[in-house]
């Protein structure tokens, strides 16, 4: 991979992967392994300086600008600070970055993974050529990232763009920050498996009621739905206007140029798209209505590409 190059990292609660990037966003052949998320903070720290260093070796030791890290939240990018990661063991005001920094004798830019997202849509994926746009990742939670004016918007504390904790009904359903009726507790991916589980255990009649020896997911309505079974379809019509009424907001809020969809939940867009496009024009004001909201494009690659931007951005490399 011809020079400047950077290492992308994403650290995920499942697995850890790592790449070799160059400015135009092509991603080297992906390392991954295991994340430890029960041995605390030393041992993650301990599997990424050696996937970097594994991703340099077969690179032929490239000469690397610095690492980009996604990882999850809530974090301080400014000072290189994970909060708390809910689902790790030991994780407290970890000072991520320095650690991984000490680590690989590299310099590190650490974001929050949805705003890195945000970030390589907008550079590599279905957000290029515009200067603002919101993106939003409806998966296990509802996460997003806000690019205003051709700046990742970080507010204070770099604690921007936590979209999935609106509250759209004040009386709703508990989310898991502890508050009721967010977005995330509404239209999630768990919330949709929450429901149609309710839904079945309730005798609704569906082609789901034959799935058996595990619980049934948001996959499994969005392929009941694409069948035509009753159920799915008017789960995810459901599941359309809660997007479309979140969207809403978020046009309102910061006048994006593109809303754009991504996580697993966003796969079922094409079936949504009319619900979400309805609510849009019932409730949004007139010059807001004609944005588009599109699928993202970078698909799971999207953290990687957009550590990857980061850490351009930080070295001072244009990327294309």
């Amino acid at each position: 991979m011809a020079a400047p190059a950077v290492i992308a990292v994403d650290l995920g609660g499942t697995s850890l992967r790592a790449a070799l990037a160059g400015p135009d966003g092509q991603l080297g052949p992906i390392r991954r392994t295991r994340t430890d998320a029960r041995g605390g903070p030393e041992s993650v720290v301990a599997q990424i300086a050696a996937l970097v260093a594994e991703v340099c070796a077969a690179g032929n030791d490239p000469e690397v600008l610095g690492v980009g890290l996604a990882s999850p939240g809530p974090l301080d990018p400014f000072t290189g600070t994970v909060f708390t990661l809910p689902t790790f063991q030991g994780w407290h005001n970890v000072p991520l970055r320095d650690l991984v920094a000490r680590a690989t004798g590299l310099p590190v830019t650490l974001e929050n993974d949805a705003a890195s997202a945000a970030m390589g849509e907008w550079r590599f994926g279905a957000g290029r050529g515009v200067d603002s746009l919101v993106y939003v990742t409806v998966s296990t939670g509802i996460g997003g990232g806000v690019i205003l004016d051709g700046r990742l918007l970080h507010g204070r504390m770099g604690m921007a763009g936590h979209v999935g904790h609106m509250i759209l009904e004040p009386d709703g359903p508990r989310c898991g920050c502890g508050n009721r009726g967010c977005w995330e507790a509404l239209a999630s991916g768990t919330a949709l498996g929450r429901i149609v589980r309710e839904q079945l255990a309730a005798g609704a009649p569906s082609s789901m009621q034959a799935i058996a020896g595990r619980p049934v997911t948001a996959e499994d309505v969005v392929t009941a739905a694409r069948a035509g079974d009753p159920l799915g379809v008017a789960l995810l019509a459901a599941e359309a206007r809660y997007l479309g009424i979140g969207i809403v907001s978020l046009l309102h809020l910061f006048s994006p140029e593109r809303v754009i969809l991504g996580g697993g939940v966003s796969t079922a867009l094409d079936l949504m798209a009319p619900g979400i496009a309805a609510e849009i024009a019932e409730r949004a004001m007139a010059p807001f209505r004609s944005v588009p909201v599109v699928a993202a494009a970078l698909g799971g690659n999207v953290g990687l590409a957009g550590a990857a931007a980061m850490a351009f951005q930080s070295a001072r490399v244009p990327v294309s």
